[in-house]
Parts: C-alpha cells; sequence; structure tokens
C-alpha cells in the first residue's frame, strides 16, 4: 500500500503542467469527449508504467544480483535527485503532438490512446516511475500508484475542460513536487528504507 500512495502523490504532483496535461486539455478542447479521453489516458498509462515499473524493478533486480547495491542506491537516489531538478521546468507541448491541424484518424479514443503513450514516452512521470520502482520492487503497486497519480492529475482536466489548469499554482505545485523527489533522493543516497 505505501508504494501505491508513494507513486500516486509523486506522479500526481508531477504531473501539474506536465506536457500530458497538457495534451488532455488539448484533446479536451478539441474533441469535447470526456468519457473516450478519460479512457484512452487510463489505458495508455496503465501500459506505459507497467513496463516502466517492470523496467525498473528487473533493472535494480539484475544490478543487486551482480553486487551492484551501492551502485543502485546511487542511481536511484540521483534519479530522484534529477527529477526534483526536472520537475521546476515547466512543459510545453508542440503543435504537432497536440494533432491540432490533423482529423483524428482513429477516433478519440485510440488518439487519445496513441498520443498519451507517445508522450509518456521518456516523460518525468515515466522515468519517476522506473525510480520507484527501482527502490521498492513493487511492479504491481507502483503502477497503479502512477497510474492513479496520472489520473488524478488529468481527469479533473478533462472534466473541467481547462479551468483547473489554469486556476492551480502551477509554481508552487512544481516546488512541492520537486521537494518530494528531492526527499526520496536523498532519503535513497543515505540508505533509508
Amino acid at each position: 500500500m505505501e508504494a501505491i500512495l508513494i507513486s500516486a502523490g509523486a506522479v500526481a504532483l508531477a504531473e501539474i503542467g506536465d506536457k500530458t496535461q497538457l495534451l488532455a486539455l488539448t484533446l479536451t478542447a478539441r474533441f469535447r469527449r470526456p468519457v473516450p479521453i478519460i479512457l484512452g489516458i487510463l489505458l495508455a498509462t496503465l501500459v506505459n508504467h507497467l513496463l516502466a515499473a517492470l523496467i525498473g524493478s528487473h533493472g535494480a533486480a539484475f544490478i543487486d544480483r551482480i553486487g551492484g547495491a551501492q551502485v543502485l542506491r546511487w542511481i536511484v537516489g540521483l534519479s530522484f535527485l534529477a527529477m526534483a531538478a526536472w520537475t521546476l521546468i515547466p512543459d510545453t507541448l508542440d503543435d504537432d503532438i497536440a494533432g491540432k491541424d490533423k482529423a483524428p484518424r482513429f477516433g478519440v479514443f485510440l488518439t487519445t490512446l496513441i498520443s498519451f503513450f507517445l508522450v509518456e514516452m521518456g516523460d518525468k512521470t515515466q522515468i519517476a516511475t522506473v525510480a520507484l520502482a527501482a527502490r521498492v520492487h513493487d511492479v504491481l503497486g507502483v503502477a497503479a500508484g502512477t497510474t492513479v497519480g496520472m489520473m488524478l492529475a488529468n481527469v479533473p482536466v478533462v472534466l473541467l475542460a481547462g479551468f483547473a489548469a489554469q486556476r492551480l499554482p502551477l509554481r508552487t505545485i512544481r516546488i512541492v513536487a520537486a521537494v518530494l523527489f528531492a526527499v526520496l533522493g536523498i532519503a535513497a543516497l543515505i540508505g533509508y528504507p
């Protein structure tokens, strides 16, 4: 349960103002069909974050098996500190990613699913998922938690059609998320469980 709560909190905060949240806002404004957009976000996030959690957990287990517990601790700790710094940088969304000028060839659900899956590749929440899974070795807990965090951040944007994204103090939220990632990084570096 701890893995789910920590993962959900870290990702929900990190996701505020992120490019995938901007994508949710853009898709909502363009298609005005919240249910298929939310379902597309959910499925894309589940698949993406499950794969990321598997990579994090199995990668950590491999490094641990070859005697690299100290190396793993440093990799995870420094990854969280890098996430803290990255979280402070606001994201933008390219027009071509948003698909502003293109008709939805695959319908709203598949357009959202494909867009979210691709935009999430290498995104800070995906990298956070890898690092969290490497730290706690709970693939399902981390994937579930990070997915809940993504949904907590994106569903209100979809349902409120941009009202929430414009009203939230993004700078404050980014700072809180950065502090959370920094605390996790320092805890990993000093060997705190």
